[in-house]
């Protein structure tokens, strides 16, 4: 049974000498770090749910000033092109079902579709728009209203991929259910996130929190090939608050001793090699293509494209979607949103001027403030709120 979140505050409340214990390694590190001439430590994280939990149980708050934990490209809803979800808004007006998860109902579109910039506004104008909970609640509804035409939008990364593939392998889907593929792999981003920050002459990434969900599915191996490609470490980190502060002692461990490999923190969940019957799940189905995050543009080998033996469930092939190619990619954000940065690692939430002005988790202008995993509605919700603050007060104080 999951626990709820007051009980999740609970047993951390109730281990402050644990987490002081591990905040005082941290601190031992960031000295010895200081002495060899150190003046910041930037910790990138990858996962958006670990800047969930950073931000909700306060610990940034735990952490010394010269410790920069930054978020990296952690949701997948982010990231999801414009394009996608105009196309998505258009044919639902044209009487063929979306199915779309909840965190994606109000991701904003560039270009207004007949009124509607988003498939929450497409609904309320009678769009054909249908929030799924999973592709198996989707092919139920399919078969359940007995539909003619539908497409299930099928965002995600590494973590939900087997999910997709399954029923297609299985031959579960019905004749007239159709996968829009908007799966991205992580690592190709976080290689293209971590080159951004040199090339910005910004102070560069020592170190990686590497994602858990993900990395059941492929496990700690690319976050190695990274670590010892870019001269860094990285800890696959489970989720809990004091998962992350474990995982942080540890990479100012391997950064004071200039190890520069993959340490599993995460060990009750995750492998180094992953899940290798998922894996090759997912080359059965899917191709790796070159692939476009929104705002950013084309990264190579980071999307996951329908074989040609599945054209048959290709939503892009049934309706000619016209996708942007590389070339014609163009910057698909509002004007004066900062998501991309935000995404790569670049800018905090606070540094985009749209943040709690016009933009907000009810009002979202930019894809961040909308899925819970988002940065910017992760900040707006949390970053304030008292719990984060009382929580890590708390444990400081060891009361």
């Amino acid at each position: 049974m999951r626990l709820s979140i007051n009980k999740l505050i609970n047993l951390f409340r109730q281990n402050p000498s644990l987490a002081k214990d591990v905040r005082s390694l941290i601190y031992k590190y960031r000295d010895r770090l200081i002495s060899k001439g150190y003046r910041k430590i930037k910790i990138m994280n990858f996962c958006g749910t670990h800047e969930w939990t950073t931000v909700h149980y306060g610990i940034r708050h735990l952490l010394p000033n010269e410790i920069d934990l930054v978020a990296g490209p952690g949701c997948p809803v982010c990231i999801t092109p414009s394009k996608y979800i105009e196309e998505a808004i258009r044919l639902s007006f044209e009487g063929v079902r979306i199915y779309v998860f909840g965190d994606a109902y109000k991701l904003p579109s560039v270009e207004k579709i007949d009124g509607a910039t988003s498939l929450s506004d497409a609904k309320a104008l009678g769009g054909d728009v249908v929030i799924v909970y999973s592709f198996l609640d989707a092919i139920k509804n399919f078969k359940e209203d007995n539909l003619r035409e539908a497409i299930f939008l099928g965002i995600g990364f590494e973590t939900t991929a087997p999910s997709y593939a399954l029923p297609i392998y299985n031959e579960m889907i019905p004749e007239g259910l159709y996968i829009l593929s908007i799966l991205r792999l992580t690592p190709p981003a976080a290689e293209y996130a971590l080159k951004s920050v040199y090339e910005k002459g910004l102070e560069g990434v020592n170190g990686i929190v590497a994602p858990g969900h993900v990395s059941t599915v492929i496990g700690a191996k690319p976050w190695d090939k990274i670590s010892r490609k870019f001269g860094i470490p990285s800890v696959v980190s489970g989720f809990e608050p004091i998962d992350l502060l474990i995982s942080i002692a540890l990479l100012l461990k391997m950064i004071y001793h200039g190890e520069a490999y993959t340490e599993i923190e995460y060990k009750r969940v995750v492998k180094y090699d992953g899940n290798t019957q998922a894996q090759r799940l997912i080359r059965e189905v899917f191709d790796v293509r070159e692939a476009a995050w929104r705002g950013i543009g084309y990264i190579p080998d980071s999307g996951l494209d329908l074989k040609p033996i599945y054209l048959n469930f290709n939503a892009v092939e049934r309706f000619d979607i016209k996708l942007p190619s590389k070339d014609e990619w163009r910057i698909d954000l509002h004007p004066a949103c900062k998501c991309a940065e935000i995404v790569l690692g670049l800018k905090k939430p606070v540094e985009c001027p749209l943040y709690l002005k016009v933009c907000t988790p009810e009002n979202p202008i930019g894809p961040c403030m909308v899925s819970i995993e988002g940065t910017c509605s992760v900040w707006a919700r949390f970053g304030e709120g008292d719990i984060a603050r009382d929580i890590a007060k708390e444990i400081e104080l060891g009361e």
